[in-house]
């Protein structure tokens, strides 16, 4: 007699990681990805600057901010302004 076939799973596929955006749509002028992030870790600030409208907004961050934290800070603020 012959032995039965092995029933094994196949392993789970990895999930790729998509990295974030650096680029968004500016809130004023609503261009797409005209808003550009640039971090400074070092200095704990963060500042992101339209290149259509030239509206730029600056906060301070930690080390577990990301360029969409700083995005959102900036919508926040627009949103209490108003």
């Amino acid at each position: 007699m012959g032995r039965r076939k092995s029933k094994r799973k196949p392993p789970p596929r990895k999930k790729n990681i998509e990295p974030l955006d650096t680029q968004f749509n500016c809130p004023f002028c609503n261009h797409e990805k005209s808003c550009e992030v640039k971090m400074d870790k070092g200095r704990s600030a963060a500042r992101i600057t339209c290149r259509v409208c030239a509206e730029d907004f600056q906060t301070t961050i930690n080390l577990l901010s990301e360029p969409l934290d700083v995005y959102n800070d900036w919508v926040d603020a627009c949103d209490t302004a108003n």
